[in-house]
C-alpha cells in the first residue's frame, strides 16, 4: 500500500466539505508547491491551501463532495476526479452571490512525501463553474 493513499479523500472531505483548516499541516509538507493557478491573491504554501478552502467554502457554504472517482495511488504519486456541488451564497472571485446551485468537477495529482502532500497538479473545471453562476454566458 502506497503511503499516499487517501491524502486527496481526506482533504476534500474533512478540509473542504468540513472546515477542518487544522488539518493542513497535516496532509500537507512544510515547503508544500501548488502548480494550479489559484485564487486572485493566493499566497504559495499551506497557507495558499487555507486561502483556497476559505474562499471556496465563503462563495459555497454548503460545498459538498458529491463523487471521489478514479482514485489511484502507486509509488509517490496520487490522483483522483472530484465533482464537487454547493449553493453560490458568497463572492467568487469577484462574482456576488447569486444563490444558484453548481455542480462542476476537478482532477488532481499530488506528489507525496513522507506521507504528506508535496506537490499538486490540478485542473478544476472553471468554465463549467462560471456559467452554473451566470458570470460567463452559455453559447
Amino acid at each position: 500500500m502506497s503511503e499516499g493513499i487517501g491524502l486527496l479523500e481526506r482533504f476534500y472531505k474533512d478540509v473542504m466539505e468540513n472546515g477542518n483548516l487544522a488539518l493542513v499541516d497535516e496532509l500537507a509538507t512544510e515547503n508544500y508547491v501548488e502548480h494550479e493557478e489559484g485564487m486572485p491573491g493566493q499566497p504559495d504554501g499551506r497557507e495558499g491551501l487555507r486561502f483556497f478552502v476559505n474562499a471556496m467554502r465563503s462563495a459555497f457554504p454548503d460545498i459538498k463532495v458529491k463523487a471521489i472517482d478514479s482514485s489511484m495511488s502507486t509509488g509517490n504519486m496520487e490522483a483522483c476526479h472530484v465533482v464537487l456541488t454547493g449553493t453560490h451564497r458568497g463572492d467568487m472571485a469577484g462574482i456576488p452571490a447569486t444563490g444558484k446551485s453548481v455542480e462542476f468537477d476537478a482532477t488532481d495529482i499530488l506528489r507525496v512525501e513522507d506521507g504528506k502532500a508535496a506537490e499538486h497538479w490540478g485542473t478544476t473545471d472553471n468554465l463549467t463553474l462560471m456559467r452554473q453562476i451566470g458570470a460567463v454566458p452559455v453559447a
